[in-house]
């Protein structure tokens, strides 16, 4: 079972809308006093407002200090879950540096940064709750986006590292690598993500329900697409025949676009 969230300090990143929106709530629902970050302050001030929590607007790679001041102190979930996407990356499709170095930003450095402020209190106590929101792409790989995917991986790494580093100090870690989630996200993601997402899409209390139920059972790895283990484990076993797989797909969105 999850320890009682009655009180507990949460923040969820990018919580205007999508996944984010839909963690709020659930920690809301929970008796969390939760902070809503987002970029739009618009869109933050009316999740909170729906929810009773507080809007935190502003960018993500610096919101742990006032979010922490407008809990009281203290922060017990830290949901890292904004995220960025943008398409192209390739040698026929170029993205300048300023994309790249984006999403290199939000995608794994907000995490950093949120990490180095809350680990120091988290480890004085034991405790404290890192929920990274990842992307299958983290796992596997997303074709028509190279900055996505390699971030991805990073944002995935980085979880992991923190969780082999301080289960034992009593942070619990947790990331969440959904497929298609029907968010603003998805739908930018034009022909790449019709032809590889779209279909078995979910919604985003999908992800919040895997994520409560993963932290219930202390799991690591949130999967809200089951599927996502069993192409994990072909990846791993056959690099080579996974890699032309991936590459007919490849070819079948270079005929679509």
């Amino acid at each position: 079972m999850v320890e009682a969230l009655q009180d507990a300090g949460v923040v969820v990143t990018g919580a205007g809308g999508g996944i984010g929106a839909a963690l709020a709530r659930r920690f809301a629902a929970e008796g969390a006093r939760v902070v809503v970050n987002d970029l739009d302050a618009g869109k933050a001030e009316a999740v909170a407002d729906e929810i009773g929590g507080i809007a935190v607007p502003g960018d993500a790679s610096a919101v742990v200090s006032d979010a922490r001041d407008a809990l009281g102190g203290t922060v017990d979930v830290y949901c890292a879950n904004a995220g960025v996407g943008f398409e192209g990356g390739n040698v026929d499709r170029p993205l300048d540096e300023n994309a790249w170095a984006a999403s290199w930003d939000v995608n794994v450095m907000a995490h950093v940064r949120a990490a180095h402020e809350l680990l120091p209190a988290w480890l004085e106590r034991g405790s404290g709750r890192f929920v990274s929101t990842v992307s299958a792409a983290g796992l596997l790989t997303m074709i028509g986006s190279a900055p996505y995917s390699v971030t991805k991986h990073g944002a995935y790494a980085f979880a992991e590292y923190l969780s082999l580093t301080y289960r034992h100090r009593g942070l619990k870690v947790h990331a969440i690598c959904p497929q298609g989630v029907r968010t603003d996200m998805l739908t930018a993601s034009g022909t790449a993500g019709d032809l590889v997402l779209k279909a078995t899409a979910i919604e985003p209390s999908d992800v919040a329900d895997a994520l409560f139920k993963g932290m219930a059972e202390d799991r690591f790895l949130i999967l809200p697409h089951p599927d996502v283990a069993g192409y994990y484990r072909a990846r791993a076993a056959d690099p080579d025949h996974w890699l032309a797989g991936m590459n007919r797909v490849q070819q079948k969105w270079e005929e679509v676009r």
